[in-house]
């Protein structure tokens, strides 16, 4: 049957989508050449109908960690499937929701020993917003400037990034933002004793902001000197993206509260957790009459719960994770000489396979730079990211709104060939882009004039 439907709308995607769901979306793909009829996918690769074939340098924004389409976790859903499951009973519990705990426990910091199982990133945020107050008694979140912590209203409640939030005011009250990297405004604000918790990322997405050294450490000790509770937001530093299992671990952090989500079950289906400190949860579920204080309907399910263990497998038996840190730091030799060949360069930075190349003004082409400034902030950074797809075949994105960064999350079964041509092909798009030549203008200005954003999330 499905196969049979797919057939029967080939061609029609983009038309059915702009009809059925959102047009406007179809017109910035339309805009910007990225209209392709997708055929299929594996590992690190697309493929459209025409048989060309694709690298995948955005991976479904971090979900893909165990590749595309990774058949050892299909094959886990298939036989779940198979074994008529008596999942998601509600008054009554199954096994495989305590088996994947088990082993995210296993994984986890030493100050973590509970797993509240949602089904996205946004809903992990939620929960521990939401159960961090409860345990703490206290109602305020402080939360990082330009973090990026999903768009459901409590979480956009912690987005610091005013593109997001600003139309869907009034956001719930008792959030507050201060910079990322500032300790002394961090304090300033817990020094009240009535902040609840605080939700950072250990490395920001939006432009993958890494921290500088001290300041994770610091804002943990903060957190314990005036009774809040401290949040990791590693939705999508999680599972292996940094080269650790969790990014936590490159500071030698203990949370209390942790979130994650994107690439737990292989991309397959929607899964997501929020892992706490025993106390944090005792603290909420401190009664039969309170058990039911906080739950989802299709979490935890049987499928995402065997897609989570398929997924956990993978990592260990590919040894993914080592991989992530091993292709990072290879892909941070391949493209740091860019910042010496390139004057519109300015940095290139990463941690694991998180990785971003940042330009700024150059000194010989300001004029033909401010005119694309003053035409959209960011706009030159679509200038890179559009030929790396139409004439490279690759997919990556811009990191953010009015951020002149590319941004890359590829899966962590990426080869070291593909970084190689990545890096190749960045080289070339930016030799021609650095010059701004007047067809890239043209594009470009007419991009600004249609409003276009190319992959901000």
């Amino acid at each position: 049957m499905v196969r049979e439907l797919i057939e029967s709308g080939a061609g029609r995607e983009y038309d059915l989508y702009a009809q059925t769901i959102n047009p406007q979306f179809v017109r910035v793909l339309r805009t910007i050449g990225f209209d392709r009829q997708w055929a299929r996918a594996e590992g690190a690769h697309l493929e459209d109908a025409d048989g060309r074939r694709f690298l995948d340098m955005l991976g479904g924004f971090g979900m893909f960690n165990v590749g595309r389409n990774n058949r050892r976790v299909r094959d886990a859903l298939v036989e779940a499937l198979e074994l008529d499951t008596p999942g998601s009973v509600q008054l009554g519990v199954s096994t495989l929701p305590g088996l994947l705990a088990e082993e995210l426990l296993r994984r986890a910091p030493a100050s973590i020993g509970r797993v509240l199982f949602t089904s996205s990133g946004a809903e992990s945020v939620e929960a521990a917003i939401k159960l961090g107050r409860a345990a703490t008694g206290r109602s305020r979140v402080v939360s990082a400037e330009h973090g990026f912590h999903g768009l459901t209203l409590g979480a956009l409640s912690a987005n610091g990034n005013p593109e997001f939030t600003d139309r869907f005011g009034p956001l719930l009250p008792g959030f507050s933002h201060v910079p990322f990297n500032d300790l002394e405004a961090l304090e300033t604000e817990l020094a009240r004793e009535d902040v609840a918790l605080v939700l950072l990322e250990p490395v920001q997405g939006k432009g993958v902001v890494l921290p500088e050294p001290g300041y994770l450490e610091g804002a943990q000790e903060l957190c314990r000197r005036y009774g809040t509770l401290f949040c990791l937001d590693e939705v999508q530093t999680g599972l292996g993206r940094t080269g650790r299992f969790l990014a936590a671990e490159h500071w030698g952090l203990e949370p209390d509260l942790v979130t994650i989500a994107k690439s737990l079950s292989g991309g397959y289906v929607p899964i997501g957790a929020c892992l706490l400190r025993p106390e944090v949860h005792e603290a909420v579920f401190d009664s039969m009459e309170h058990s039911f204080s906080h739950g989802s309907t299709f979490a935890p399910n049987d499928l995402g719960m065997a897609a989570g263990l398929a997924t956990l497998r993978e990592l260990d038996e590919e040894r993914l994770v080592e991989r992530s840190a091993r292709l990072g730091e290879l892909l941070l030799e391949l493209t740091r000489p860019l910042v010496d060949r390139y004057e519109v360069v300015r940095e290139v930075r990463g941690l694991g396979l998180m990785w971003a190349i940042e330009f700024a003004e150059p000194e010989s082409r300001r004029r033909s730079w401010r005119l694309l400034e003053r035409a959209q902030p960011g706009l030159f950074a679509q200038l890179v990211v559009v030929p790396l797809f139409s004439e490279h075949a690759i997919l990556c994105q811009v990191a953010g709104h009015h951020m002149n960064v590319v941004k890359a999350l590829p899966p962590l079964v990426v080869g070291e060939d593909d970084l190689e041509v990545f890096a190749a092909a960045l080289d070339e798009v930016l030799a021609k882009a650095e010059r701004l030549p007047r067809a890239m203008m043209g594009f470009a200005l007419r991009a600004a004039r249609a409003g276009v954003a190319v992959g901000r999330t």
